[in-house]
């Protein structure tokens, strides 16, 4: 067991299935959780603050992180790129915190691949 198993938990489920809220009552009960901020390519909107809302990268910049597996998972979405720093989520682990991902299905589905350990929580949309 590595002393990161289970401390990543990503949350994952299609679009609009309650994520968000269900990350929301997480974080108001556990201190000791770190919700995890994705970098980005895109401009910061008006009161977005780095490393607050996103990290916000060069094109050039986030390319050398993909190069050098800096990324959890990472995707390009309408011309801009978006990603989960594995430097971050390990710094965020290595003090004891509990780190938590909120994603798309593709995102978590490379996860799988380059965090073996991470626990993965599927919200599925209610049968109608």
């Amino acid at each position: 067991m590595t002393m990161y198993k289970y401390g990543l938990k990503v949350i994952t489920g299609p679009s609009g299935v309650g994520k968000g809220t269900l990350v929301k009552k997480l974080l108001e009960e556990d201190k000791n959780i770190w919700l995890s901020i994705s970098a980005t390519t895109r401009s910061p909107r008006e009161g977005e603050v780095d490393g607050n809302h996103y990290f916000f990268l060069k094109q050039k910049d986030f390319k050398n992180l993909i190069q050098e597996d800096g990324f959890l998972e990472w995707a390009e979405f309408a011309g801009n790129l978006y990603g989960t720093p594995r430097a971050e989520v390990q710094k965020q682990l290595s003090i004891g915190k509990k780190v938590l991902l909120e994603i798309e299905l593709d995102g978590a589905r490379q996860i799988r691949k380059t965090f073996k350990d991470a626990f993965q929580i599927f919200i599925a949309p209610p049968k109608l």
